[in-house]
C-alpha cells in the first residue's frame, strides 16, 4: 500500500544542516505581513521585525521554516514507507517550542523522525518531530507537525487522538484582523515553500481548489505575530511556543480575524475569515495555544 506504518513510524529522516542570517529573518517577517500597517515604517516596535540591527528580533515561527528557507524546488515527500504526492497533501497542524530566543543568524542541524501514522478512513495523518541543534550541541528549538494525506486511509490502523482547545465564553482580550494581500502567497513562497498549490492556478484546480491558496504556515505566522503584538507588547522573546491546527484555507485577498484570550498563563486563540457571504466566519486556524517563555 502507498503508506506502510510499519516502515514509517520511528523512521529517522536524514539530518539537515542549515544556516540563516538577518536577511532571511527580514524576508520571513515581511512574508507574514510585518510592516504593512500605517506608520509601521516609523514605529520602533514594528521595526523590530523589519529593520536589521541590534533591535531585530525573531518570531519563533521562523524556526519552522528556517531549515528549508533556501529551497527553490517544491517540498519533497520522501518519507520512509510513504508513497504520496503533493496534490494529496495539506498541512494538518504545527507547533514550535523555543529553548531561548532564536538568534538572528546561525547554523544548526535539524534531526527529525516520524512518530505516528494515523488512519482516518479516507485519509492518513503523518506526524513528525524535529529538533534544531547548534554546532555546540545545544537545542535551539523543537517542532512537531502533521500532514493530512487524502485518499490514503482505510487500512484499519489507529485513528489517533483528537485534542481540542476549549475557548473561554467571555469576550476575547484581543479581536483584530489582517488583510491578506493579493500577492501574499507569491511573497511567502520565497521563504522556502515552492509548492505550486500556492502559486499555479492550474495546479490548484487539479487539487480541488478554485484558485491558489495561502500557505498554512503563512497563516500560522500571521496569527502568532498578531497575538504577540496585541498581548505580549510585540516582544517575540516572550513567546515560548505556539501550536495550531489548520482548520481551513485562506485565499489571497481575504481578511483573517484573530481572537485571543489570556488564560492560565497561556494565550488561547482562533482565526477565521472575516468577510461577506458564505466565507464569513470560515475557520482558518483552530486549537491555537501560545505559551509564554
Amino acid at each position: 500500500m502507498p503508506i506502510d506504518p510499519s516502515v514509517a513510524v520511528g523512521a529517522e529522516l536524514p539530518d539537515r544542516e542549515f544556516a540563516w542570517d538577518p536577511s532571511d529573518v527580514l524576508l520571513y517577517h515581511l512574508g507574514i505581513g510585518a510592516g504593512t500597517a500605517p506608520g509601521d515604517n516609523l514605529s520602533p516596535g514594528a521595526l523590530r521585525y523589519t529593520l536589521d540591527g541590534p533591535a531585530l528580533q525573531v518570531l519563533p515561527s521562523f524556526g519552522v521554516v528556517a531549515p528549508t528557507f533556501h529551497e527553490t524546488n517544491p517540498p519533497p515527500l520522501d518519507l520512509p514507507g510513504c508513497d504520496i504526492n503533493l496534490a494529496q497533501v495539506v498541512h494538518g497542524s504545527q507547533s514550535v517550542t523555543v529553548h531561548g530566543p532564536i538568534p538572528t543568524f546561525g547554523t544548526a542541524t535539524l534531526r527529525t523522525r516520524v512518530t505516528d501514522v494515523w488512519d482516518k478512513g479516507r485519509a492518513a495523518v503523518i506526524w513528525q518531530e524535529g529538533t534544531a541543534i547548534d554546532p555546540g550541541g545545544e537545542e535551539l528549538w523543537s517542532v512537531r507537525s502533521s500532514i493530512f494525506v487524502r485518499g490514503e486511509g482505510g487500512w484499519g490502523g489507529e485513528r489517533g487522538s483528537s485534542d481540542r482547545v476549549v475557548l473561554p465564553e467571555r469576550s476575547p482580550d484581543t479581536d483584530t484582523t489582517y488583510d491578506v494581500s493579493p500577492q501574499q502567497a507569491l511573497l511567502y513562497r520565497l521563504c522556502g515553500d515552492r509548492n505550486p498549490l500556492h502559486a499555479d492556478p492550474d495546479f490548484a484546480k487539479a487539487a480541488g481548489f478554485p484558485a491558489p491558496i495561502l500557505h498554512g504556515l503563512c497563516s500560522y505566522g500571521i496569527v502568532l505575530r498578531l497575538l504577540t503584538d496585541a498581548l505580549l507588547g510585540g516582544d517575540a522573546t516572550r513567546v515560548g511556543g505556539f501550536t495550531g491546527r489548520f482548520a481551513g484555507v485562506v485565499f489571497p485577498g481575504e481578511t483573517i480575524r484573530v481572537r485571543g484570550w489570556q488564560e492560565d498563563g497561556r494565550i488561547l486563540a482562533s482565526a477565521t475569515i472575516a468577510g461577506k457571504g458564505e466565507r464569513d466566519g470560515a475557520p482558518v486556524l483552530a486549537d491555537c495555544v501560545l505559551t509564554r517563555s
